[in-house]
């Protein structure tokens, strides 16, 4: 008797993210399922070749997942649509903004059974603010309600309860639509070792896009006053500068690329030895997170975290009294941020107990094989 195979097509805006972040989750997909996904340009040949070696089919496309270009995302669309009236797949797993609007709008249309849209976050098109992106951000809930309006094929998944009430509150989605909520993208533990910090020399990373929301002026700028009082103490980013509607000035890029405060990285493909030779993980972010991977990252690798009170990032602390992890602080406060930098200064010793207690969190709410569960009975495959 043959096996009866599901066909899943999983749709995302960043190549980088399919084995970062869905790696395992392909991975148990493909043990009893077809995979194909449909993803922007492949620029990593490692990514590439695992794909190969896992027998996924890859469909390439031009998508700028950060920019609004009305010309590419037809294009977009319209590839879309051709290949799912080619392949026929059972499922449909798109996540992040425009691979959820579009081709929950495509597989609706083409009557897929069981469509799995996930939001990462929201971003910042759900933040109240009068910036540039207010425009896009009006665009973007329009598109979003129109593309998840209630249907029984459609089954929304969510990162964290605030984006989940987030879009209640907006009346995107409502009582009628099936929804669920996940534990980020989760962390393999196997993958990110635990090793003890450095507490001798004292040294701060971010890893993060170079964009405003995600905190790089307010670690840039608390990072100064630290190192006015504590000169031998280390701050090191990592992340790419981008074409970004939110990028940061190209005068505050180039400070930092001075190194006179900060040791810019740029793009690495690996962080574990940046996490490594890293004493605690900071991520000032106000973006609007799903659940933040470089601090689940941080975390399973036993470091101790700042970031900020807002939504995804507050998942990431253990509240409970014995099991402190980090610390919360409010959003754009730069002050507090430099405070909660000079404790751990001042306090090594708790740079290695939360660094324990974030392991032990990460394992017990963030393990990517508990996520993953979660997924595969959602999508139907599990």
């Amino acid at each position: 008797m043959t096996e009866n195979r599901k066909k899943v097509l999983i749709a995302c805006d960043s190549s980088r993210t399919l084995l970062d972040f869905r790696g395992k989750l392909i991975e148990e997909l493909i043990k009893k399922n077809d995979v194909y996904v449909f993803t922007p340009k492949i620029s990593q040949q490692h990514v590439r070749e695992k794909l190969r070696d896992m027998n996924v089919t890859v469909c390439e496309n031009a998508l700028n997942g950060s920019n609004v270009s009305i010309i590419s995302d037809l294009k977009y669309i319209l590839k879309l649509y051709n290949l799912i009236r080619e392949i026929k797949p059972d499922i449909f797993f798109p996540y992040t903004f425009k691979p959820v609007i579009y081709g929950t709008m495509v597989a609706r249309l083409c009557k897929i059974d069981c469509i799995t849209p996930m939001l990462t976050g929201l971003g910042y098109n759900f933040t109240d603010s009068s910036s540039k992106s207010k425009l896009v951000s009006s665009i973007t809930k329009f598109l979003l309600k129109f593309s998840l309006s209630a249907n029984k094929r459609i089954r929304v998944i969510f990162q964290n309860k605030d984006d989940y009430n987030k879009l209640l509150e907006c009346k995107i989605i409502g009582a009628k639509h099936q929804a669920f909520v996940v534990n980020g993208s989760g962390v393999d533990l196997s993958h990110y070792d635990y090793s003890e910090p450095e507490i001798s020399h004292i040294s701060f990373l971010m890893i993060s896009r170079l964009i405003n929301s995600k905190g790089v002026n307010e670690f840039y700028e608390a990072a100064k006053i630290v190192r006015n009082k504590y000169p031998d103490v280390k701050f090191k980013l990592i992340g790419s500068f981008d074409d970004n509607i939110d990028s940061i000035t190209t005068a505050l890029y180039a400070e930092i690329q001075s190194g006179d405060t900060i040791e810019y990285i740029g793009q690495v493909d690996d962080v574990r030895s940046y996490i490594k030779d890293a004493s605690i993980l900071v991520l000032p972010s106000y973006y609007g997170e799903g659940v933040p991977r470089c601090i689940l990252e941080g975390m399973a690798m036993g470091r101790a975290i700042i970031t900020s009170n807002s939504v995804g990032c507050r998942e990431t602390v253990d509240a409970s009294p014995s099991g402190v992890n980090g610390f919360l602080v409010p959003i754009k406060n730069i002050s507090v941020l430099a405070s909660r930098m000079e404790y751990y200064i001042n306090n090594t010793k708790d740079i290695i107990l939360y660094g324990i207690n974030g392991r032990k969190f990460a394992k017990k709410k963030f393990d990517v094989n508990l996520v993953n569960s979660e997924m595969l009975k959602i999508m139907n495959v599990g």
